[in-house]
């Protein structure tokens, strides 16, 4: 019997009271109702049987968008417009049954230089996670940023006017998060969906080719702005977009393989269970996965209210177990469950602890099984 680590990939549903007051603008509320909310997400984790665990990203509005109101440097822009997701547009009955994807709104710009934030907002995440960690009896902690590729897709350059530049200045400027959250003695989880992503939603112009030309910068920069933190100390989490949708122009994990393995965390969480991925585990027999590296498979989808059965969960990880060994595979979501604040959750907090329950019991089962 072989021990199967359990994860998720960092947001969780938020209490409705302190979605009400990240929307409303009530810090002194969102400060207080955060640090209450991290306490109980982190026991609910360990009482679930969650190993690897984290904050759930309860005092953040977005997993990427918080950055705007920590680094100097941003704007908010009424007048930027949104990325398209080509997949989207390829099907316009189905923006017409979710107008959503039909709406305008302006996005965060970088108008000057970037700037370090106030270290302290981080230094009180880290505070309430680790003390929540010390209540709950939880020893092994992660917590998320941002990668320099992620937030400068989300948002606008009109200062730099160079792509690698840009992306250079936000390595620097998040580069003292990054270290705290290692010097802390946590896992530093970057979240990179602009190398997946990035391609359908920002470069849907471009050719294949051209488009690696550009997540290889966003590799370089990353690789630059952690080179002082421990490759395993970290681990990246990959995704082609949070949301039920076609998913029709995705590119395939095989054209961007020698890319994500040039980045330095060890660990590399992807989306593994949605029907559009699901089959990718086939890279990795003919990929040999370089030594100190481990993957996180998503087992569990993020995007619908189904609760995986824990055998199916267990016929998914013995896959992969099968393919890379199963000392190097953690069990993981395919992506967060909370990614930005909103009023009414896309699957329903019920239903998301239901699932990372089924998570935590097809482990066992696939653990029982190697």
């Amino acid at each position: 019997m072989t021990r199967i680590r359990t994860t998720h990939t960092g947001s969780l549903p938020r209490p409705d009271d302190l979605v009400d007051a990240i929307i409303a603008g009530d810090h002194d509320h969102r400060r207080s109702r955060s640090a209450a909310a991290v306490a109980d997400v982190v026991r609910h984790q360990v009482e679930l049987g969650i190993e690897i665990v984290n904050d759930g990203e309860m005092p953040r509005v977005g997993f990427a968008s918080y950055v705007k109101d920590r680094l100097g440097g941003f704007v908010d822009d009424a007048a930027s417009q949104p990325y398209t997701h080509t997949d989207i547009a390829a099907h316009p009955d189905f923006v017409k049954r979710e107008p959503r994807w039909g709406s305008t709104r302006g996005f965060p710009t970088c108008r000057g230089a970037l700037r370090p934030g106030d270290p302290a907002v981080l230094q009180a995440e880290i505070a309430a996670l680790t003390s929540a960690a010390a209540a709950a009896g939880a020893t092994d902690l992660f917590m998320t940023a941002p990668s320099p590729g992620i937030i400068s897709i989300f948002f606008g350059d009109q200062f730099y006017g160079d792509r690698a530049a840009y992306l250079h200045a936000i390595g620097e400027a998040m580069r003292p998060d990054y270290e705290a959250i290692a010097a802390a003695g946590l896992t530093l989880q970057l979240d990179c969906p602009d190398l997946a992503m990035g391609r359908h939603a920002r470069f849907g112009q471009l050719t294949d080719e051209e488009f690696l030309g550009q997540a290889a910068l966003a590799v370089e920069a990353l690789n630059h702005a952690t080179r002082n933190i421990p490759p395993e100390q970290m681990r990246v989490h990959l995704c082609w977009g949070n949301y039920e949708g076609p998913h029709d122009r995705d590119i395939e994990l095989a054209s961007l393989i020698g890319e994500v393995l040039r980045l330095r965390p060890a660990g590399l969480s992807l989306e593994a269970c949605n029907p559009r991925h699901g089959h990718e585990w086939e890279v990795f027999e003919g990929v040999v996965l370089p030594p100190g590296k481990y993957l996180i498979p998503g087992v569990i989808d993020s995007t619908t209210n189904f609760v995986e059965h824990p055998r199916l969960v267990a016929q998914r990880l013995a896959t992969w177990i099968r393919v890379v060994g199963a000392d190097r595979v953690v069990a993981g979501t395919d992506c967060g469950f909370g990614t930005t604040v909103v009023r009414g959750w896309r699957v329903v907090p019920s239903v998301t602890w239901a699932k990372l329950a089924a998570l935590v019991e097809g482990a066992r089962l696939a653990g029982a099984s190697t």
